[in-house]
């Protein structure tokens, strides 16, 4: 036996007319939606994405001329250092940076010369400089995860990796 209908009036818009019209709403958001970015209009500034990527390039790249500069100071460190080094320095190179090339090499052909940053101040002992290398590794790894949440899906990964690496950098750095 069947259910006699309802004797209430339905509120609000039926299933047939919302199906109608959500096709044109979906039109009208996807429009408006574009037009708010600037880089939609065929701007040259580049995306949020691009200067985060360009931004963990030149961090890595800095990192590595810090890198650099206490192996310089502290000759005896070089071992030890080495094999960060060499992380960040890839790190740079995963961000779409140019390759790092360790002082006193030529780099690459085609490769741009790197720029000409102010030399880097090492202390004179060396626990103080592994101290200001972790602190530094420390900045860039908070910075890399703070930048992840805003970034897209590839890049979030790519921002985490490193961050993650950066962090297992500076325990590395401080371990006595």
């Amino acid at each position: 036996m069947p259910f006699p209908p309802s004797p209430r009036a339905r509120s609000g818009p039926r299933r047939r007319s919302l199906l109608a019209v959500a096709p044109a709403a979906l039109l009208v958001a996807g429009c408006s939606a574009g037009s708010e970015d600037p880089d939609a209009t065929g701007g040259s500034r580049p995306s949020a994405a691009d200067r985060a990527r360009a931004r963990a390039a030149r961090d890595s790249r800095g990192l590595a001329e810090r890198y650099d500069a206490v192996v310089a100071a502290h000759p005896e460190l070089a071992r030890r250092l080495a094999p960060l080094r060499a992380e960040v320095v890839r790190h740079a190179e995963a961000f779409g940076g140019a390759a790092v090339t360790p002082p006193g090499t030529p780099a690459p052909s085609g490769t741009p010369a790197p720029s000409a940053s102010a030399p880097v101040a090492v202390p004179a002992g060396e626990k103080e400089a592994l101290a200001e290398l972790a602190a530094a590794e420390r900045e860039i790894a908070e910075r890399r995860t703070e930048a992840l949440l805003d970034a897209p899906g590839e890049l979030a990964r790519l921002l985490a990796s490193v961050a993650a690496a950066g962090a297992a950098h500076v325990y590395l750095l401080t371990e006595a």
